[in-house]
């Protein structure tokens, strides 16, 4: 699967469609008007052009053009918004979105269990299945963005909203936070996997699994230095440490494309980089750096993140 571009002019679903047929007119007509403009103003310019008559282009140009464009756009753009997806969870998978500065916290629900399964920064969905995205906000005002999937949406803290996407084709689509949020706004990325269903039920299988054992000595001494360094007071890793929140669940790290919400690709030399300073990548982030580790414990806490696939 490659990436696609963040384009609304490369749409991958339904809505996104539509969407995109909204700004090739409005292009189309904007290009066309302007053109006229040009036209009207190098006519002007000519040495002996005849006077014009103030009121016919008041009142053609200024008054009646612009109430026939307008309400043919505004007709036009009703009609095609009644064929949007409805903003609604029945028939669809729910997954639950919670932005926070600056990441996203994603939540599934495991048929097996009945458990939730915690992610971060990816979204995984089926092919051809609509999917409700419930979205809320930690601390700001965020928006979620997917422009080849579907339009935006705001997320306010304290209120809960929804958005309804569908992938039609396979692909890894790129999403951002459309309102601003502070320092690392820009940077507050994530992409989403439209996969085969059979491929999407494979892989929340594997996600509700805990972490990957260390089977080694490099894997158990990075394992060692992550709960030494008490990177356990912020994330969490299934069967190493639970229940914290404050930071991206870490279970399957390393099976993720990206780290630190989109900024940099996920394998070893990225991980031990922002491990060791995550404010070269990302200033004003959150996470502290660990430059007083050694380079052999720095090099097996980032293998080992790799290894939890």
């Amino acid at each position: 699967m490659n990436d696609n571009l963040q384009s609304v002019l490369h749409p991958a679903g339904w809505d996104a469609t539509i969407i995109s047929h909204f700004a090739w007119v409005l292009f189309g007509a904007g290009a066309l008007i302007f053109v006229a403009v040009m036209l009207l103003l190098a006519l002007s310019l000519r040495p002996q052009g005849r006077p014009a008559r103030a009121a016919l282009w008041i009142g053609g140009g200024g008054i009646a053009f612009p109430i026939v464009v307008l309400s043919a756009l505004l007709g036009w753009s009703t009609w095609r918004s009644t064929q949007l997806a409805p903003q609604t969870s029945r028939d669809a998978l729910s997954i639950s979105v919670t932005a926070k500065m600056w990441w996203w916290e994603v939540r599934y629900h495991d048929p097996v269990s009945g458990r939730e399964i915690v992610s971060a920064n990816e979204i995984h969905i089926p092919v051809g299945r609509p999917v409700y995205l419930g979205l809320n906000a930690a601390d700001v005002i965020h928006s979620l963005w997917i422009p080849a999937l579907a339009g935006k949406r705001d997320m306010v803290p304290g209120r809960v909203t929804g958005l309804t996407l569908r992938a039609d084709k396979p692909g890894i689509y790129r999403g951002q936070c459309a309102e601003y949020c502070g320092a690392q706004h820009a940077k507050m990325a994530l992409h989403v996997i439209a996969s085969t269903p059979d491929e999407f039920n494979a892989w929340l299988a594997r996600q509700a699994l805990p972490a990957a054992p260390a089977d080694n000595q490099v894997l158990e001494r990075g394992r060692s230095a992550f709960l030494e360094q008490r990177c356990q007071a912020c994330h969490t890793i299934r069967g190493v440490s639970e229940d914290t929140r404050l930071g991206p669940d870490l279970t399957h790290v390393g099976s993720r494309t990206h780290i630190g919400a989109g900024t940099l690709r996920t394998h070893r030399d990225s991980l031990t980089s922002w491990i060791a300073n995550p404010q070269a990548a990302k200033p004003g982030v959150f996470m502290p750096g660990s430059q007083d580790l050694d380079r052999d414990t720095l090099d097996a806490l980032a293998t080992y993140l790799e290894h939890l696939k």
